[in-house]
C-alpha cells in the first residue's frame, strides 16, 4: 500500500521516460535495480523500493539490471552527447563541415545523424551551422573594417550565399547594421495600456517591436541602443492608428491585429513563432506541445529560447505557451503581464 501511494510507482507502471536519473527503483525477488522507463515485466508493488541513486541501490544490494542498464548513461543522454559533440564540431570549425564529416566524427551513419540531430534541437545540421554564422556575422561586422572581410570572416564561403538571406537574418543591409542602423528608418511611438508602458516601432515592412514594461523612457532607451544609427522618428497619423491597433489588441485580445509584422529571427524561431500564431484566443499549449506541432518534439528547450527572443509581445503570442502542468514560466515582460493577458482572454472567451 505504501509503494502505490508514492507518486513514483506510477511512473514506474507507464514506464515514464522523463522519470529516468530522478530515481531507481529495485525488486526483491530478482535483487536488482532499475530505471522507472525499464521495459521489463512490471513487478509488483510490495516487492519494490525506490533509491534516490545508483550507489544507495547497490549498497543496499541489488544489481544493476542487464535490460536498461541504470550504471550506464540513458540512450537519451548518449544522443543528447553525440548532439552536443556535433554541435561543438560545428561551433570549433573555420568553415561548415559536411555531414558526412560529422556523422565520422561521432560514429553514426549520415541518415541516422541528421534525423537525430532534427529530432533534439529542432534544426538540421545545417540550419544549426547557418545560425553558427549569422551570429560569427553579428560578431564580425562590429569588429572588422569591412564587410566583405566581416562575411569571409563568420565561414560564409561567398558574398553572394551570405546576401541572399542578409535582410532576415539582420533586418537590414549588412552595411547599415554594421553602422548601427544607420540609414535606417524606424517610427515609434510610446503609449499606456492597461500593462504599463506600450512601445510601438515600425520599419518599412511592419512593425518590428512591441514591448511592455514599467518606464516607457526605459522602453524608447533600449531602442535608441539597439539601433544606435538609425534615424528614429515619432509617430506621425498614420503610425498612430497602428498603435491604436496594438493598444486595442492588449485590452481586446479576441479583436486580433491586421497590420503587417517585420518578423526577423532564425528559420527554427520563426517556425516556431508561425505555430504559436495558430493558438486561438482563450487558449494555451505547453513548450512540448508547441515542440510537437513543429515536428520537433525533443527541442523543448529551444522553443522556450525561442518564445524568449520574441520580439513582437501579444501580436504574436508567446504568452500562451505555458509548462505542462499548466502553470507559468518566463515571460520577458514579465509573468504578472503573462497572467493578465491570459485572464483577460480566457474572460473574452467566454462572453457568447
Amino acid at each position: 500500500m505504501q509503494t502505490e501511494a508514492d507518486p513514483r510507482w506510477q511512473q514506474v507502471v507507464s514506464r515514464d521516460k522523463a522519470a529516468d536519473g530522478q530515481f531507481y527503483y529495485s525488486v526483491a525477488t530478482t535483487g536488482v535495480y532499475c530505471r522507472p522507463s525499464c521495459a521489463a515485466r512490471t513487478a509488483r508493488a510490495e516487492n519494490v523500493d525506490f533509491f534516490l541513486t545508483t550507489r544507495q541501490a547497490e549498497q543496499a544490494g541489488f544489481r544493476p539490471c542487464k535490460r536498461c542498464k541504470p550504471d550506464q548513461p540513458s540512450l537519451d543522454m548518449q544522443q543528447m552527447e553525440k548532439v552536443a559533440q556535433v554541435c561543438r564540431l560545428i561551433k570549433e570549425a573555420e568553415h561548415e563541415p559536411s555531414l558526412d564529416t560529422l556523422a565520422a566524427t561521432v560514429g553514426l551513419s549520415v541518415f541516422y545523424l541528421h534525423r537525430l540531430f532534427k529530432r533534439l534541437t529542432g534544426l538540421t545540421p545545417r540550419e544549426f551551422a547557418a545560425g553558427v554564422r549569422a551570429e560569427r556575422m553579428r560578431t564580425a561586422l562590429q569588429d572588422e573594417a569591412r564587410v566583405t572581410d566581416a562575411i569571409y570572416q563568420a565561414g560564409y564561403q561567398s558574398s553572394s550565399r551570405f546576401y541572399e538571406r542578409a535582410d532576415q537574418l539582420l533586418g537590414m543591409t549588412p552595411s547599415r547594421y554594421r553602422a548601427g542602423g544607420k540609414d535606417t528608418l524606424i517610427r515609434f511611438a510610446l503609449a499606456q495600456c492597461s500593462l504599463g508602458a506600450l512601445l510601438v516601432a515600425g520599419s518599412d515592412k511592419g512593425l518590428c517591436a512591441i514591448w511592455l514594461g514599467d518606464d516607457a523612457e526605459r522602453l524608447l532607451l533600449q531602442l535608441q541602443e539597439a539601433f544606435p544609427a538609425a534615424e528614429l522618428i515619432g509617430a506621425d497619423a498614420e503610425f498612430e492608428q497602428w498603435v491604436a491597433q496594438v493598444v486595442g489588441m492588449v485590452e481586446q485580445p479576441a479583436v486580433g491585429i491586421s497590420l503587417p509584422l517585420d518578423i526577423r529571427g532564425t528559420a527554427f524561431q520563426q517556425r516556431v513563432w508561425q505555430a504559436l500564431l495558430q493558438i486561438p484566443v482563450g487558449q494555451t499549449l505547453s513548450y512540448s506541445e508547441v515542440a510537437q506541432r513543429i515536428g520537433s518534439p525533443k527541442a523543448v528547450r529551444a522553443v522556450a529560447s525561442a518564445c524568449a527572443a520574441n520580439m513582437l509581445a501579444v501580436a504574436i503570442p508567446c504568452h500562451r505557451v505555458v509548462r505542462n502542468d499548466g502553470s507559468l514560466s518566463g515571460y520577458r515582460w514579465g509573468l504578472e503581464r503573462k497572467a493578465r493577458l491570459l485572464q483577460q482572454e480566457q474572460q473574452g472567451s467566454d462572453v457568447p
